[in-house]
């Protein structure tokens, strides 16, 4: 799994155990590799490149991929590998023009691993009328039926619940896409613990234009890329110092997120992903709602996207549904993945 937010990639050995009513699993090791400069800056800037150009870091990031998941095989000796998930790196997402985009190809996974390998999961549900966008949903609903709602805090905030019978899921803002993007100005990865977030002031007046953006008025399902951060954020930064910026937006992601906990009267809710370790973030969120707020283990934070797309993939192997319309807002459940067999 790799994300928007370009804290490496993430790889994830888990084993899955169908019970008569649920699923159960356990995550046996896990890693993440952080991505050189070279691939980092790569990755940043495919959404620039030409046809060929992106056709090659495809293929060149499908063997990538191929070679550091056989390296973490090596280095973790394992020997029962039913099969390899792979969600790639998401470069293009416009699903109102029917198409999305996770380069990594895998055939070149395969050709590294001598392993099946199941990739491209949001194709197909583009194709189909959805966004292409959630998926975790359907781990959500299997493998965590103990929470209300599920929040990831990635490059993205998104969400699913469980709504009369139905996952629901979607989008709800940007957060590390944008705070990362505050740090890398003071020459930081990331905010740790949003301690420098804390040391800046609110701008207020970015902090309304942010709230007012069309999306959040937007009903459910939808997602977002980062070519809407390039269109509709970027424009209405002016020259706030980064303090100020990291401030404005934990507060803008906070707002938001406790908005959809209470819209839908969210009881529980468990949150993962990078941003759950922004200290100042969940206080900002728990200081706005009542919902209660579960912070797993260090495996679940960090490498529940990856597990549910390596559990997306037996679903794939075995035929059964892995996407949701509910959630993706596509014209039916369907089995997503192209399988390229051992």
């Amino acid at each position: 799994m790799s994300g928007t937010s370009l804290d490496g990639l993430d790889i994830c050995y888990s084993k899955f155990i169908k019970t008569k009513n649920y699923w159960d699993f356990e995550i046996l090791t896990s890693e993440t590799i952080p991505y050189s400069s070279e691939w980092e800056n790569a990755l940043k800037n495919a959404i620039h490149l030409s046809g060929e150009a992106l056709l090659k870091l495809n293929a060149d990031y499908g063997f990538y991929l191929g070679e550091k998941t056989q390296e973490f095989i090596d280095k973790h000796k394992i020997r029962e590998l039913d099969l390899i998930g792979s969600h790639g790196h998401t470069v293009f997402h416009q699903p109102k023009n029917k198409f999305t985009f996770q380069i990594g190809d895998g055939r070149a996974i395969k050709s590294k691993t001598n392993a099946t390998v199941i990739y491209d999961f949001r194709s197909q549900d583009v194709i189909f009328g959805g966004n292409g966008a959630p998926l975790v949903p359907i781990g959500d609903e299997l493998l965590f039926p103990d929470y209300e709602a599920c929040l990831n805090l990635g490059g993205f905030s998104n969400i699913s619940l469980n709504r009369n019978g139905k996952r629901i899921a979607f989008d709800i803002g940007p957060v590390n896409i944008l705070l990362n993007s505050c740090a890398e100005k003071l020459g930081k990865k990331f905010d740790n613990n949003g301690e420098i977030a804390r040391t800046g002031n609110i701008d207020h007046q970015l902090l309304a234009d942010l709230n007012k953006l069309d999306f959040y008025k937007q009903n459910a399902p939808k997602s977002l890329g980062i070519e809407w951060i390039n269109d509709q954020i970027f424009p209405i930064i002016r020259n706030q110092k980064a303090e100020d910026l990291l401030a404005t937006f934990t507060e803008h992601a906070a707002i938001q997120i406790a908005n959809i906990f209470d819209l839908y009267d969210i009881k529980n809710v468990l949150i993962t992903g990078g941003g759950a370790y922004n200290s100042y973030l969940i206080e900002k969120i728990k200081s706005r709602t009542k919902t209660e707020i579960n912070i797993p283990i260090k495996e679940i934070i960090e490498y529940k996207e990856a597990l549910i797309f390596a559990f997306m993939g037996i679903l794939r192997s075995l035929n059964i549904n892995n996407v949701l319309c509910s959630a993706t807002g596509s014209k039916k459940d369907h089995c997503s993945g192209l399988i390229v067999n051992k």
